[in-house]
């Protein structure tokens, strides 16, 4: 004789079913805002069958709580909250800062002390409009060895390099919109752990103000040690001029990214520096160069000069070409401010080891 409580009683998948509700109608009532999960627009008028709404919706919400248990984080909001900061939501537009400066530190000098007032983009709550990187096919055939002259690196300057760059420059090379791009651009393609050297640096590397938190290490080399000791986001910095001495003191396979911002122009060796930057780089490490259309005309190289924008993209890729990259990929990130159609442009090109 059956028991008439199991008589009486639902199936065992359909009790199943009732149990996975409950456990992820509880779920969706903790998971945040911010962990919400949309179709992609590829999806879009497509028919949401029941198949595809339990896989993306409910257990995504179910497996999203899941990770917060794993992860131990506790409060959703908490988890909103470190998601804004990673996205550079709520961040001040500008930091202001004074920053000290010493001189005359030698037995016969003569000690002085300066403040400067200076102004960091932060790159974040701005008017202006990102859009997508815009691909640019670089279609330039470079010959199997270098076809540069010594004359291709001439400079109207000659003189020490370190005579030129003495003076600390608190200043930007490029404006706002630009700075805000680039910095856009570094939070979209860097993830968070990774390793990076930004060469050619100064007192500012462009990176969102999250990185100093976030990453595992970030090193910068450049001409000017105060400009150096002046960047907050640096964890460690080498103060050397690479059209000198163009070796990076580091070792093999240290570095997942290599920045450089509007700085190539600059240097008379810039394959030797490359073959450098691929040497550090780990397997599958990218080096991202960026570049305007500004520069010291009396510092850059000859052949940049008589070059337009596009044609600057094409040598950066001869560039890596021969310091053994693979090809390269060139990207225009120019930002749309509402006030200015005559902001100052900007150019990724990068290559992968």
């Amino acid at each position: 004789m059956v028991n008439c409580c199991f008589r009486n009683s639902l199936p065992l998948q359909h009790l199943l079913l009732i149990a996975n509700a409950a456990i992820l109608t509880q779920a969706l009532r903790i998971v945040p805002p911010c962990m919400a999960l949309s179709l992609p627009n590829s999806d879009i008028g497509r028919q949401l069958t029941r198949s595809r709404f339990l896989y993306s919706s409910a257990s995504a919400a179910l497996f999203g709580e899941l990770a917060y248990l794993v992860s131990g984080v506790v409060s959703p909001d908490a988890a909103c909250a470190a998601d804004e900061k990673i996205k550079g939501k709520n961040n001040p537009r500008y930091l202001d800062s004074e920053v000290q400066m010493k001189y005359g530190e030698g037995k016969d000098g003569n000690p002085r002390t300066r403040g400067v007032l200076v102004r960091r983009f932060t790159g974040d709550s701005t008017p202006y409009t990102f859009a997508a990187p815009r691909p640019i096919r670089l279609v330039k055939e470079w010959p199997d060895e270098p076809p540069f002259t010594k004359k291709d690196f001439f400079r109207a300057d000659e003189g020490d390099d370190e005579n030129f760059y003495t003076l600390p420059r608190l200043v930007y090379h490029i404006d706002e919109p630009a700075v805000a791009t680039l910095t856009q651009y570094y939070r979209n393609n860097i993830p968070p752990g990774s390793s990076i050297l930004d060469i050619c640096s100064s007192w500012v590397s462009h990176y969102p103000l999250e990185f100093k938190e976030v990453m595992k290490r970030i090193s910068g080399t450049g001409m000017n040690q105060l400009e150096l000791m002046a960047n907050d986001q640096l964890t460690d910095y080498v103060a050397r001029n690479l059209n000198v001495i163009p070796q990076l003191p580091y070792e093999d396979n240290t570095f997942d990214f290599v920045t450089c911002v509007v700085s190539i122009d600059y240097l008379i060796h810039p394959i030797e520096v490359l073959k450098e930057v691929r040497r550090v780089l780990k397997p599958g490490g990218k080096v991202i160069i960026s570049q305007s259309n500004r520069c010291f005309p009396s510092k850059a190289i000859a052949m940049w000069l008589d070059m337009n924008d596009r044609q600057h993209l094409e040598l950066i890729n001869g560039y890596l070409k021969y310091a053994g990259f693979g090809p390269a990929k060139a990207y225009d990130i120019q930002a749309y401010d509402p006030e200015n159609k005559f902001n100052d442009p900007m150019f990724i090109v990068e290559g992968t080891k």
